[in-house]
């Protein structure tokens, strides 16, 4: 029997405000049935109850404990957070799914070289936009937004530019 076709990694990308939650819970509904799309929770160093994603929420000594064993097969830090994607893809991607998950731009060099294929789903908006939302999140202060729209416009990304939201 031969081999399935690699998966796809589809990764979403974008600063904080930009819609990704929103993108991915959409996709996530819609592909609930489909077997062949996966969503992995991302580990943070950021408490369950502090607003957003669904995530698995650890310690920044946990994180690190995992980080050092080999646990996440991306990971970054961004925002006083520390972020990583299980190895668990991997497996998913080698038996031919598709996996959809949320990135820092950071990464997406490491990911085409380690995990092709690789699809790059990139959300821009306008600064003023994104201040905002992340304002009306009322998780951070008007220093720290300005520091986020600062690193939002300083994160290079490379690829091929198909869509953009033009809010």
């Amino acid at each position: 029997m031969l081999a399935p076709e690699r998966g796809t990694l589809f990764l979403v990308v974008g600063p904080s405000g930009s819609g990704k939650d929103t993108l991915l819970n959409g996709a996530r509904a819609a592909l609930r049935m489909d077997a062949g799309f996966i969503f992995p929770q991302r580990v943070i160093t950021r408490p369950s109850d502090a607003g957003g994603e669904d995530h698995i929420a650890v310690t920044a000594e946990e994180f690190e404990a995992r980080r050092r064993a080999g646990a996440f097969t991306l990971h970054w830090t961004a925002n006083g957070h520390a972020y990583g994607v299980p190895n668990d893809i991997e497996r998913d991607l080698d038996a031919g799914r598709s996996v959809v998950v949320n990135v820092s731009r950071t990464v997406i060099d490491e990911a085409r070289v380690r995990l092709a294929p690789v699809r790059v789903i990139l959300l821009t908006v306008s600064d003023d936009v994104l201040a905002q939302r992340l304002a009306a999140r009322g998780r951070e202060s008007r220093g720290e937004i300005e520091a986020r729209l600062a690193r939002a416009q300083g994160v290079p990304h490379s690829g091929q530019r198909r869509h953009r939201n033009r809010q």
